[in-house]
């Protein structure tokens, strides 16, 4: 069992505790440089969508290679790179719908 917490991460019976609520007693108000939970995930949301784009600007510079100058680029560059952009836009479109889907079943609910 003592190989289930590293040295640093606990030590004796004290635990280092944050107050991260406005109710919890000595509450500071946000860190500095913390992230609240809807800025983390806007942000890995940014991200996500950065990725994507990036994959779609790739596929389009290493297709564009591919027909200019086939002896350039080799043909599974160009079908990998199809796989991961097809991949990233299916992803996208999946959790674009699902969160659709749970904003049209919030305003149902009565």
């Amino acid at each position: 069992m003592s190989g289930l917490f590293g040295t640093g991460e606990v030590s004796g019976d004290q635990v280092a505790l944050k107050a991260t609520h406005k109710n919890h007693f000595g509450f500071q108000g946000a860190v500095k440089g913390e992230e609240t939970p809807a800025e983390e995930f806007t942000n890995a949301l940014k991200n996500a969508l950065g990725e994507t784009n990036n994959l779609q600007q790739n596929l389009s510079d290493i297709t564009q290679a591919y027909l200019t100058d086939p002896e350039s680029v080799d043909a599974h560059d160009v079908t990998i790179a199809m796989s991961k952009a097809n991949m990233s836009i299916e992803i996208t479109k999946a959790v674009v719908d699902g969160a659709l889907k749970a904003y049209n079943n919030i305003i149902n609910i009565r």
